[in-house]
């Protein structure tokens, strides 16, 4: 998974046009593009674009969060067409994936779903609660997917005036960044990088998704469907990244006692296995 589009649940069009992006998932937000006068018809609307073809990609539904009341009234209306993962915003930290966990078990068991089936993604770095919260998502729940920062929410959490200068985070959304993608290694999960909302210029982004994969994030959260290609692009191993990777896992299975091994006059070790398996494991099916 390397781009994860957002649709609004109550918009049918905007859901059949992502359908024909290059997104490898779908979110299906029944959070805040959708005004509260229009949650309780965007729960059905996001029942039946479950129900239609998913043109093989994942779709999540992105829950109101806990604190709104509403996020039994979003699960009880979308488990039963099985949604590939839930996102959980304002999430809190381990504590509340596995509340969430709960609920989906109960769900699952009540709509005939295969138990554990139900993924969730939390957003990790909306509030202040949230980012000291990273800790606690290791050991990793069962259903844990990933975690995924996000910054503008985390702006009105801490009371800023801005989140960027002169393009570039500014210095504590950084350290929620850098805090997330921790989180993420630490707990063996996918670290889901923020949407890019400068939405006219797609060098910018290009530039933020490559920034992204090279700290070691896995995927990338957009908020519009021309930024789908872009990064994909950025996410997807270049051709030399590939023939490195299987290259050194080649030469690991040719010497499975070996600790380190020398490809073309570099010593390669295990911690460089490890980075090739990655890189093999992102290479988009067929490719």
């Amino acid at each position: 998974m390397r781009s994860v589009l957002f649709v609004p649940g109550d918009s049918p069009r905007k859901f059949a046009k992502a359908l024909t992006t290059g997104a490898d998932a779908l979110v299906l937000d029944l959070e805040d593009s959708v005004a509260l006068g229009r949650k309780e018809g965007a729960r059905e609307t996001v029942r039946e674009m479950l129900g239609g073809d998913r043109a093989g990609k994942s779709l999540l539904v992105r829950v109101n969060a806990f604190d709104t009341g509403m996020t039994l009234g979003d699960l009880a209306a979308v488990m039963p067409a099985r949604p590939d993962a839930i996102m959980l915003p304002k999430c809190r930290g381990g504590a509340d994936v596995t509340l969430l966990g709960h609920y989906l078990a109960a769900f699952e068991a009540a709509f005939g779903l295969e138990e554990g089936a139900t993924k969730i993604l939390p957003v990790a770095t909306e509030t202040a609660e949230s980012v000291q919260g990273l800790t606690t998502y290791t050991p990793a729940h069962p259903r844990l997917l990933g975690l995924l920062w996000g910054a503008e929410d985390l702006m009105s959490s801490l009371g800023a005036t801005a989140n960027k200068e002169e393009g570039a985070y500014t210095g504590p959304f950084v350290m929620a960044r850098n805090m997330c993608l921790f989180a993420a290694a630490s707990a063996g999960v996918t670290a889901f990088d923020t949407v890019c909302t400068v939405i006219g210029d797609l060098d910018y982004l290009a530039a933020e998704s490559r920034a992204a994969r090279r700290d070691g994030f896995g995927a990338k959260v957009v908020i519009h469907p021309s930024h789908v290609d872009a990064v994909n692009a950025a996410f997807t191993p270049t051709e030399d990244e590939v023939a490195w990777a299987r290259s050194v896992v080649s030469a690991f299975e040719d010497n499975p006692e070996a600790g380190v091994v020398s490809i073309d006059g570099a010593m390669i070790d295990k911690p460089h296995e490890r980075a090739a398996r990655k890189i093999l494991a992102s290479v988009p099916a067929g490719a």
